[in-house]
């Protein structure tokens, strides 16, 4: 099975709204820990490591390139 990218929401946008709204509130902290909570859940239901492992690719390629890291 590969990752499937086409959309599959009825309306998107409204789940985008979701996510929004779950932050509302929220400093930069906990939302950082409600992204990280949520990537945990999701990564369980899809419950497939091939495809969380395109998953990652493709969300690390959406934000370009990674910084050098800094010489000991």
């Amino acid at each position: 099975m590969a990752l499937d990218t086409a959309t599959r929401f009825a309306d998107p946008d409204a789940a985008y709204r979701l996510i929004v709204e779950a932050h509302r509130g929220l400093d930069e902290t906990q939302s950082r820990k409600l992204d990280a909570a949520l990537i945990l859940v999701l990564a369980n239901q899809i419950g497939d490591l091939a495809i969380l492992q395109e998953a990652l690719a493709l969300a690390r390629a959406a934000i370009g390139p990674s910084r050098p890291e800094a010489a000991p």
